[in-house]
């Protein structure tokens, strides 16, 4: 009997005992129960799921196979629980104001180009009639028949990998659309000098012989012949232009996004967490099914990808990873990976810049930029190797305004109303004035220079961006203010009720409209999937009258960023031990009054008490009492700063069953 006739067969059997033995009785969807972990389906919302091998005998995790009898016990169990598949045309017409998408709306798709997609996926699509995308790679589809494909630099059977007349007879089937997963960039690149091996479509490539990294036009020019090449591969193929993206390791990269987007991509899928939306097409995150998951492992999988997520952050000073000698810093990145795995956090703010005094003022960076010296070129390799070896994911965390930068920019000034002397507030930070175009020129380049070479999930902007009720009084600023109609003085402001509480929300919106061009400016470089989060003093949220005070807003952070990040430190704010814990239930219940604010909000404890003069560390079980009080406050999200992750400070027994939601689901 021919190996396809066997494999029908037993197709069948399959089919007939996933349904018998896994599914129950079909049951109308208006009648169906909802379970309670799972939350209304949201309008026009999509979950993307991804697959790559399909192997009976011993699925390779290296390209994270899956089982027949797996995959078939995966689809009958959401056909069953009322998930629904649909096709790039249905969600291109839901945008477009056509049909609504049904509840429960499903995108499968098949990464690679494996063979098995010909032999063992194909049948099992047409046997429950599933919709569904393929994305070869064109390089690997076009090897010889009789050479080994050169799989990111490991050789794979050519046998392993489809042919373009079986892609071609795939895209004919009436269930397949092709998509497009470049042509020979799916390898990784060297990304930095120590050597990490980054993803080529969204990696500027590190020169050891020039010590330089590959130029911006080096790198749009690689791209675009890539994405030219693939896209003509499959159109000579299949008739048809490829209309869908799918990223590499599911990296995405917002200058390559640019590329892909004038060749004519409606779709690019990367492998980030969640739903997708119809207006987050060009960065739509996809459920990785990996480790080849029984049934329940699956299910629970699918149900919480529509949980909120909550954040668990490790705040982390780059300078205790730094040390001159290689050695010893490759040491100290060890003990950092090691501890945030064995400490349950699931993202770590890491410090980008060089504070070795602790005075908040930057004088160099921890990577290559156009302004600044460099102390190391190493955020990126640290950022990476936390990624990858610890799987957290890691914002980088940067300064706004306190840049060391040439001294003839302005700074921010205060107005001394006893005096009437305008001059830099030495009790704050050594800010530059944002109100000066040739700052905001220069800090969106140091912060498009982070974002070309290093791979991040997000950016945290640190607290210096704040302005005090007698600030900014520069001529710049002052300027500003004139031009909104305001008086241009910080005297006559102040004199002025109205006046001065137009120039508190002016101020406020200024320092948020500043983060937001700093933000485009890293998401055209590095996609549009960076989250953002923002450190918040406690002031302005207990006491809303001092938003003067520091020109910060809790109502527009929650709006602006993903993630609002308020320093929540009972002892910097002068309270007691013994008052510490009824102040941060306060400040939680501050955020509750806000309809959905807990899930947009990560609350930042203090590890060390900075009002003492020795600037001890806290107890560990100190602030896992913290963690505790936030918990049944109803807070999900938390973390602190700093870690001393060299002396295990804070004790990580004490602090990770609080910490981790590994430990407390």
């Amino acid at each position: 009997m021919p190996l396809i006739s066997r494999f029908i067969l037993l197709l069948g059997a399959l089919l007939i005992s996933a349904c018998a033995q896994q599914a129950p009785a079909f049951v109308p969807p208006a009648e169906r129960t909802v379970p309670a972990s799972e939350k209304p389906w949201p309008k026009n919302h999509v979950l993307g799921i991804a697959y790559h091998d399909v192997e009976d005998r011993d699925p390779d995790q290296a390209v994270v196979a899956v089982r027949t009898e797996r995959l078939i016990e995966q689809l009958a169990w959401l056909r069953e629980n009322g998930y629904q598949p649909v096709t790039v045309d249905q969600i291109m017409a839901a945008r477009k104001g056509g049909p609504q998408l049904p509840a429960k709306a499903v995108l499968l798709s098949f990464d690679d180009g494996y063979a098995s997609f010909y032999t063992r996926v194909l049948p099992v699509l047409r046997a429950y009639n599933w919709h569904a995308l393929l994305a070869p790679v064109g390089s690997w589809v076009d090897t010889p028949l009789n050479q080994p494909v050169d799989f990111a630099g490991t050789p794979r059977a050519r046998s392993d990998f489809l042919t373009w007349e079986q892609v071609r007879e795939i895209s004919q089937s009436g269930l397949v659309e092709i998509a497009a997963h470049t042509d020979a960039n799916h390898k990784g690149i060297l990304a930095n000098p120590q050597g990490n091996l980054q993803p080529a479509a969204a990696t500027r490539r590190y020169d050891p012989v020039s010590k330089r990294y590959e130029s911006e036009a080096d790198f749009q020019a690689r791209i675009r012949t890539d994405v030219n090449n693939i896209s003509e591969k499959i159109r000579k193929a299949t008739g048809k232009r490829p209309r869908v993206w799918v990223w590499p390791y599911g990296a995405a990269d917002g200058t390559s996004l640019a590329v892909v987007g004038e060749q004519g991509y409606e779709m690019a899928l990367t492998l980030d967490d969640g739903l997708d939306a119809l207006d987050n097409l060009m960065s739509a995150p996809r459920f990785l099914v990996a480790s080849d998951p029984d049934g329940e492992h699956f299910a629970n999988s699918i149900v919480s990808v529509q949980a909120e997520s909550a954040m668990r952050v490790v705040h982390v000073d780059l300078d205790n990873v730094y040390d001159p000698d290689p050695a010893q810093q490759d040491i100290n990145l060890g003990k950092l990976v090691q501890r945030m795995a064995d400490m349950g956090a699931n993202t770590v703010f890491l410090q980008a810049f060089a504070d070795p005094k602790g005075d908040g003022l930057v004088h160099s960076l921890y990577f290559p930029n156009r302004h600044l010296p460099v102390r190391a070129d190493l955020f990126d390799r640290v950022a990476w190797q936390l990624r990858t070896r610890a799987h957290v994911k890691v914002y980088a965390w940067m300064p706004v305004l306190s840049f060391e930068l040439d001294s003839k920019l302005p700074r921010v000034t205060r107005w001394d109303p006893q005096t009437g002397v305008t001059s830099v507030d030495p009790s704050q930070y050594k800010r530059l004035s944002p109100f000066n175009p040739e700052v905001r020129r220069i800090v969106g380049e140091i912060y498009e220079d982070v974002a070309r070479l290093a791979s991040v999930d997000g950016i945290l902007y640190h607290d210096d961006a704040l302005l005090s009720d007698f600030e900014d009084a520069s001529p710049d600023a002052l300027r500003a203010y004139a031009a909104q109609g305001l008086p241009g003085s910080i005297a006559a402001l102040r004199d002025d009720p109205a006046a001065m509480q137009r120039w508190t929300r002016f101020k406020s919106r200024y320092l948020i409209d500043f983060t937001n061009e700093l933000t485009a400016r890293v998401r055209a470089i590095r996609g549009p999937q960076v989250l953002t989060a923002r450190n918040l003093f406690a002031e302005p949220m207990l006491n809303p009258d001092s938003e003067a005070w520091f020109a910060q807003n809790l109502d527009d952070f929650l709006t602006t960023y993903d993630w609002t990040a308020p320093m929540a430190m009972p002892l910097m704010e002068k309270q007691t031990r013994e008052q510490s814990g009824p102040w941060l239930e306060k400040l939680v219940e501050t955020v509750k009054q806000r309809p959905g604010a807990l899930n947009r909000t990560v609350f930042e404890l203090q590890a060390r008490d900075w009002t003492q003069k020795d600037q001890a560390d806290i107890d560990g079980a100190q602030l896992a009492d913290w963690m505790g009080r936030l918990k049944r406050q109803g807070a999900t999200s938390f973390g602190y700063y700093p870690d001393n992750f060299l002396d295990n400070l804070p004790d990580l027994k004490t602090v990770r069953p609080a910490l981790s939601n590994k430990w407390n689901p």
